[in-house]
């Protein structure tokens, strides 16, 4: 049994396969999943896990070199946002695109891992670097 790491062995498989620009959407509870797109559900109930004990975790295991999120975040969870932000350093490129186009966006990603998070445009797209 894995010791350490993501155990996880859905998203571990995911995450050991990532190449340099692939992306990974980490969603909320209501984010949809695109037909032929990945889903790894995470979720147990609302609130569990957080978007962010997952973002973290996933962060610990992935180096990320852009990130996509809502612009609709900035106005409908402004907390969630400011978390978000100082989880990444200068070098990592921040894009805002609209709610509509991220969802879009989850027809390309490698996966879309689903949270138990319940609160507004808690939802990202990581890119690999």
């Amino acid at each position: 049994m894995k010791k350490n790491g993501i155990l996880n062995s859905e998203l571990a498989k995911i995450v050991d396969d990532l190449g340099h620009t692939d992306q990974v959407c980490i969603g909320d509870l209501g984010l949809p999943v695109p037909k032929n797109i990945k889903k790894i559900d995470l979720a147990l109930k609302h609130g569990i896990p957080s978007f962010q004990e997952v973002l973290d975790i996933y962060l610990e295991n992935v180096l990320v070199e852009k990130v996509f999120l809502a612009e609709e975040i900035k106005e409908n969870n402004p907390d969630q946002l400011a978390v978000i932000t100082d989880k990444f350093s200068a070098e990592v490129e921040i894009v805002f695109v609209s709610h509509e186009e991220l969802k879009s966006m989850n027809t390309n990603v490698k996966a879309v891992v689903r949270t138990g998070e319940d609160t507004p445009y808690s939802n990202i797209i990581l890119q690999s670097g």
